[in-house]
């Protein structure tokens, strides 16, 4: 399975965003989207799209907080990143910070940020990732793989 994660678009999605997405198995955005109908496109690629709600947007119908559960891995998605880890997921995916990260901290628990596709705060280029999930023969976890892409 692979997952597109993005975040932090800002009303600005790039044109060439929705063709580096085709063939995900599902696409996450953490938030800050501002404008829903910059969506459009990548609700055109017939896939699952999960939204978070980030401190930009006002959105009612996306919720500030999920936890999804794929391959045995909980993932815990929240634009602002949490104080530290919640509930039972081992993986926080997170945005606001417009900067990628890939850190673990000394409980195992993986935090992830793909940066911002639109306006990157570093001395770097736009950015989304891909996770992606091995098949996992059993409840237990499977392996992950985190890409970070530049745009």
């Amino acid at each position: 399975m692979r997952i597109a994660i993005l975040s932090d678009s800002h009303n600005e999605m790039p044109a060439a965003l929705p063709r580096l997405l085709r063939g995900a198995d599902e696409i996450w955005h953490l938030g800050d989207v501002s404008d829903p109908s910059i969506l459009v496109e990548l609700e055109r690629l017939a896939c699952p799209l999960k939204v978070v709600a980030g401190n930009c947007d006002v959105w009612p119908a996306w919720p500030r907080v999920r936890t999804l559960e794929r391959a045995g891995h909980v993932f815990h998605l929240e634009h602002i990143p949490p104080m530290r880890p919640v509930g039972r997921a081992k993986t926080i995916l997170h945005g606001h910070t417009h900067i990628p990260r890939d850190e673990t901290d000394p409980l195992g628990v993986r935090w992830l940020n793909p940066g911002s596709v639109s306006e990157p705060r570093y001395n770097g280029p736009p950015s989304f990732a891909w996770l992606t999930l091995a098949e996992s023969p059993r409840r237990a976890p499977a392996p992950y793989t985190w890409e970070l892409v530049f745009l």
